[in-house]
């Protein structure tokens, strides 16, 4: 469930809202132990979202770091090596 969680800080360009929004959804759905929830439950899980997305904007904003900015092409290459390692020796 939390394979959409990726690392957001020290990215060039930066984390958009977008990717704040889906790391905070899927935590809340990991949490929660629910992809949707009930209607009994929507306001609570959507607020959590939001507070999450909020709270992560701001750890974002305030990361202070002396290594060189991510280029996030080059991690999506990297990833999708090492995914074809592993799948290739399975």
């Amino acid at each position: 469930m939390c394979r959409n969680i990726r690392v957001l800080n020290n990215f060039e360009p930066p984390a958009t809202s977008e990717e704040v929004q889906a790391a905070a959804l899927q935590y809340v759905r990991k949490v929660s132990g629910c992809a949707k929830p009930s209607a009994a439950n929507e306001a609570a899980f959507n607020a959590a979202v939001a507070e999450i997305a909020h709270v992560t904007q701001h750890l974002l904003d305030e990361l202070v770091t002396n290594a060189p900015r991510r280029d996030r092409a080059v991690e999506a290459a990297k990833a999708r090596e090492r995914s074809e390692k592993r799948y290739a020796s399975a």
